[in-house]
């Protein structure tokens, strides 16, 4: 009996030390990084150099997975239901609180839920930018607001989809301003932009890493953004509230993983999310697209992306139902 029983012990000390010693050696394959929305837009811009720099910290390839659709609900579903074991994780945009908010406004079931996610670290969080074609007859934000508060036909903006981080701050100047806009949804940025260029829409609020070449190359002019202070690949480009309509937004990115992903693994993915912020490739590249690293780590994203979902769930019920 006395033998059997110490079987029986070190049998559970081996069991009981497996899930440990698993998330120790952690990660032992690629990662998965979903972006969820199209190529082209912020998320995908800020995921791409921070996937490379965490990959290289892990010892494993964090392989970048666009799943556009709905706004990034589809993609952001599809992380909520991933198994918790950190080998799926998400870069995604502010749009994560709004999309469950939309869908109970709309009365639909919610893609997904905030607390299915688990907040590893932000990275960046700009103030969108208005922008229309450079041919446009606007040259500065006051000639386009005046002009839309006329009669005649409604100018159509882009957006990456209904309730995203495109729409939501079109809608807040449009109701502060009152004026005639038409919204185009499109499945992501890097589409809405493209129908910007095309001259399919003649506006759009986005963040400013996805425009600043575009703006650069002569395609399209900055008119406002969506901030407080100037910004500084913007320098000249002024705030909505210096002109008097005082609203804000910003589009921030952060890196997410499932809710109920060990303790142990989520700290080794803040440790490689906090290499990739001081990493140099990566501040090459973002800051070279107009976005500089605002990097929290995830206590105080937890905090401000709390704080910040609030804000935007009444903006949401302010806006009221789009279909």
């Amino acid at each position: 009996m006395k033998r059997t029983l110490l079987v029986w012990a070190a049998c559970c000390a081996v069991l009981g030390g497996a899930p440990a010693a698993a998330q120790d050696s952690w990660p032992t394959r690629p990662i998965t990084m979903v972006v969820p929305f199209p190529p082209g837009g912020v998320a995908d811009t800020v995921a791409r150099p921070v996937a490379e720099s965490m990959g290289r910290f892990l010892g494993q390839t964090v392989v970048v997975e666009n799943r556009g659709g709905a706004g990034g609900g589809v993609g952001m579903g599809h992380v909520a239901k991933s198994a918790a074991d950190g080998y799926t994780i998400m870069m995604a945009l502010s749009s994560i609180s709004i999309l469950p908010e939309a869908d109970k406004l709309l009365g639909r079931e919610p893609m997904y839920q905030l607390s299915q996610f688990t907040p590893i670290a932000r990275f960046t969080a700009d103030p969108t930018v208005l922008v229309v074609r450079s041919d446009s007859p606007w040259k500065t934000a006051q000639e386009f607001i005046a002009a839309r508060k006329k009669g005649g036909r409604d100018v159509a903006y882009g957006s990456s989809g209904n309730y995203g981080t495109m729409h939501v701050p079109m809608e807040m100047l449009r109701n502060e301003a009152n004026l005639r806009l038409l919204h185009v949804p499109y499945t992501g940025a890097g589409p809405a932009i493209v129908a910007l260029l095309a001259d399919q829409v003649q506006a759009l609020s986005t963040g400013p890493a996805s425009v600043l070449q575009h703006i650069k190359g002569g395609k399209v002019r900055a008119l406002a953004h969506w901030g407080t202070g100037r910004l500084e690949s913007l320098p000249d480009v002024p705030s909505l509230t210096e002109l008097g309509h005082p609203v804000q937004f910003a589009q921030w990115s952060g890196v997410f993983a499932p809710a109920g992903t060990p303790a142990p693994v989520v700290d080794r993915l803040r440790a490689a999310a906090k290499a990739a912020a001081t990493d140099p490739k990566v501040l090459k590249t973002i800051q070279g697209a107009g976005s500089p690293v605002m990097y929290l780590d995830a206590p105080e994203f937890a905090a401000y992306w709390q704080a910040d979902a609030k804000v935007l769930a009444e903006a949401v019920r302010r806006i009221g139902k789009v279909e």
